[in-house]
């Protein structure tokens, strides 16, 4: 028997072929480079084109999956679903489920509403203030005193109104004129001080009653009248103090208003209202007169206005 020592070792060597450029394992990798990019770019695109309700509803989902999956929703999710599971319907536009990326538009809104709310409850402390403050002026002037009743200041919905009202014996100007009586210019003078500590505009109204001229409304009647009285009563707030730009308006009403219906001759129906306007009711009518100098292209100023009249 023959030594198996003696035998000779024989050593196979296996030689594995490789592909140029070191294999083709590079490929593989470069696959998957180009299959991470284009998930990538997929990604982006619709990050890029969904809106901000649907964001936050895959938000919600990804913080907390367990409890938006075992509430049935529970904000984030629809309940009305009869399989209980985690996020929004994103597909859904209905009522009972708006997308959140409507809500900012609901918000300005309602930031709106509130600043303009805020912006009148400021209007009304600052009106009643004013007031107050002419209620104490009277009562300590007894030049105003004498006056009292024929000074009435009360709050509209355009802002505070002070009226200056007629008396059988005590009439504010000449008759049938635009005249002022020299205790009713002294009246005005005494008011310019407090309305021109407030930023507010003011508007003039004046009103005449019912009684008419013996021409009649084809002549000078008491549109023209009224309108006279109230644009004296301008040039004597100008001569006392106001500025030129708070008085927005000037008009006369005649006696389409009357202060006192059941007496249409009453001496109370002639009168002049003052108001202090609000906010709101300012910017009404700057935008009044906006579009009115857009459609005419000119408004006559009041200096013109006032030389007209004369």
């Amino acid at each position: 028997m023959a030594d198996d020592s003696q035998r000779p070792i024989v050593i196979k060597r296996i030689k594995k072929s490789a592909g140029g450029h070191h294999g083709g394992a590079w490929k593989i990798a470069y696959a998957d480079f180009v299959t991470a990019m284009m998930a990538f770019f997929l990604l982006m695109w619709l990050l890029g084109s969904t809106t901000k309700g649907e964001l936050q509803g895959i938000a919600d989902y990804f913080r907390t999956p367990l409890k938006v999956s075992l509430s049935g929703g529970s904000g984030s999710g629809d309940s009305s679903s009869p399989i209980k599971a985690g996020g929004r319907d994103l597909t859904r536009s209905d009522d009972l489920q708006m997308r959140r990326g409507e809500m900012p538009e609901q918000k300005r809104r309602l930031g709106i509403r509130e600043a303009k709310t805020e912006v009148m409850r400021h209007d009304m402390v600052r009106l009643k203030a004013l007031k107050g403050q002419l209620n104490q002026l009277i009562d300590a002037s007894p030049f105003l005193q004498q006056y009292r009743n024929q000074l009435l200041i009360d709050i509209t919905s355009e802002g505070l109104r002070i009226q200056i009202v007629d008396e059988q014996n005590r009439p504010m100007f000449d008759l049938g004129s635009a005249n002022l009586k020299p205790y009713a210019r002294d009246i005005l003078l005494a008011l310019c001080k407090p309305l021109n500590e407030v930023r507010n505009g003011i508007t003039l109204t004046g009103y005449t009653d019912a009684k008419r001229y013996s021409s009649g409304e084809r002549g000078y009647s008491n549109w023209e009248l009224s309108a006279d009285r109230a644009n004296s009563s301008r040039r004597v707030l100008i001569e006392g103090g106001i500025e030129d730009g708070k008085i927005k308006r000037v008009v006369g009403m005649a006696s389409a208003v009357l202060f006192d219906p059941g007496d249409p001759y009453s001496p109370s129906n002639r009168r002049i209202a003052i108001i202090v306007l609000n906010t709101e009711a300012e910017e009404s009518l700057n935008k009044t007169s906006g579009a009115l100098a857009a459609s005419k292209g000119n408004v006559p100023s009041k200096d013109a206005i006032d030389a007209a009249s004369r």
